[in-house]
C-alpha cells in the first residue's frame, strides 16, 4: 500500500514521527508540494494525506490510483468533496485533536488583550517599574471577564470546550450553532443568533468550518452591531471573515480589539489590512500545534488510514457524495 503525504512539515517538523502510518504501507513524506509537484508526486499513490495542499477537481482526475484521501486536519476546505465522492473516494477528517489546545490558545489571545503582560513587561524592563512614585502602576486598563458576555459562533468541540472555560471564567455564554444541541449544564447559557450574538456579546470567538456559504458571514454590517469595547478573535479559518471590513471596524473604534491566528491567504500576504490595523493581534496558525495535539493527530491519522484498510472509514465527510 503506498502512502503519501504532500505537507508533512507542519504535523511532525522532528518531533513526532510518522510510526501509525509507517505500520500500514509504504510512506512517503514531502514537507511540503507546490501545485504543480501534486500530481507527479501523488500519481502511483492509492492513500494521500494532506493538510492545506489543495486536491481540486482537476488534481483528482489526474490521480487514477487514488482510492484514500485523509486531511491532517479538522477542516477539509482543502479538497474538492464532490469530485472525490463522485469518483468513490472517501475523505476522511481528523476531529476533536486539538480541541484542548485552541480553546486554551483562545483565551491567551483574550487575555493579552485585556492585560496586555508583554507591554506591561517591556515597561518594567524599560526602567518605568523602577522610576515609579508607586508600587504599581498600568499602561492600559485591567479588564476582568467575570460577568461578561462570550460569544460563540459554531459549536462543536472546540467552540464547546471555549464556553466550558468562559463558564470557569464567570462569563455568561451565548452561542449559535446550525445543528440544535442540548443545553449544557451550567449557567448563565443560551442559544441565540448570529445576529443577537454579535450585538451582546463582549468577547466573540469564531469556531465553525469554512463552507460555500459563510465565507466572509463577518462583514461591515456583523462588526456594526458589536459593542464599542468588544473583542473579536478567530482560530478557525481566515476567509469567514471580510479583513477590509474588521480592519476598518478596527480604525474606527467601533470595536476594542482582535485576535487573528487564521486569515484569507496563508502565510499572510504583505498587503493584508489586518497587518496594520490598531489593536489586532496576529498570529502564524499555531493554536492547534501543541505536541500534545500533533500527537493526538498523528494517532487519530494512522487510525483512519487503519478503519478505511478494514472496509470501515471513519471520520468521513463527503459521505453525501459517496452515497449518490
Amino acid at each position: 500500500m503506498k502512502i503519501v503525504v504532500l505537507d508533512g512539515h507542519t504535523l511532525n517538523p522532528g518531533d513526532n514521527p510518522w510510526v501509525p502510518l509507517e505500520e500500514l504501507g509504504d510512506v512517503t513524506v514531502y514537507p511540503r508540494t507546490a501545485t504543480e509537484d501534486i500530481v507527479p508526486r501523488a500519481q502511483d499513490a492509492e492513500i494521500v494525506l494532506v493538510n492545506k495542499t489543495p486536491l481540486t477537481a482537476e488534481t483528482l482526475s489526474q490521480l487514477p490510483n487514488l482510492r484514500y484521501i485523509g486531511v491532517l486536519a479538522t477542516g477539509f476546505d482543502v479538497v474538492d468533496l464532490e469530485a472525490a465522492g463522485r469518483r468513490g473516494i472517501p475523505v476522511c477528517n481528523v476531529p476533536g485533536y486539538a480541541t484542548n489546545a485552541v480553546a486554551q490558545y483562545v483565551f491567551a489571545m483574550i487575555l493579552e488583550l485585556d492585560h496586555h503582560i508583554r507591554d506591561h513587561d517591556a515597561s518594567v524592563k524599560a526602567g518605568l517599574w523602577a522610576a515609579s512614585e508607586d508600587w504599581c502602576f498600568w499602561n492600559t486598563p485591567q479588564i476582568e471577564l467575570t460577568g461578561q458576555t462570550m460569544g460563540i459562533i459554531g459549536f462543536g468541540a472546540i467552540g464547546s470546550r471555549v464556553s466550558e472555560l468562559a463558564h470557569a471564567f464567570g462569563m455568561k455564554v451565548l452561542a449559535c450553532t446550525r445543528t440544535p444541541k442540548p443545553v449544557p449544564d451550567y449557567a448563565p447559557f443560551s442559544y441565540a443568533s448570529i445576529e443577537e450574538v454579535f450585538e451582546q456579546a463582549d468577547v466573540i470567538s469564531l469556531h465553525c468550518p469554512l463552507t460555500a456559504d459563510n465565507e466572509r458571514f463577518v462583514n461591515a454590517d456583523l462588526l456594526s452591531r458589536m459593542k464599542p469595547e468588544a473583542l473579536f478573535i478567530n482560530t478557525a479559518r481566515g476567509r469567514l471573515v471580510d479583513e477590509h471590513a474588521l480592519a476598518a471596524a478596527l480604525a474606527a473604534g467601533k470595536l476594542r480589539g482582535a485576535a487573528l491566528d487564521v486569515v484569507s491567504a496563508e502565510p499572510i500576504s504583505s498587503d493584508n489590512p489586518l497587518l496594520s490595523a490598531p489593536g489586532c493581534i496576529l498570529t502564524p496558525h499555531i493554536a492547534w500545534a501543541s505536541l500534545t495535539a500533533r500527537q493526538n493527530l498523528m494517532r487519530q491519522a494512522g487510525a483512519n488510514v487503519r478503519a478505511y484498510l478494514a472496509g470501515r472509514p471513519a471520520n468521513v465527510v463527503n459521505d453525501t457524495w459517496l452515497a449518490r
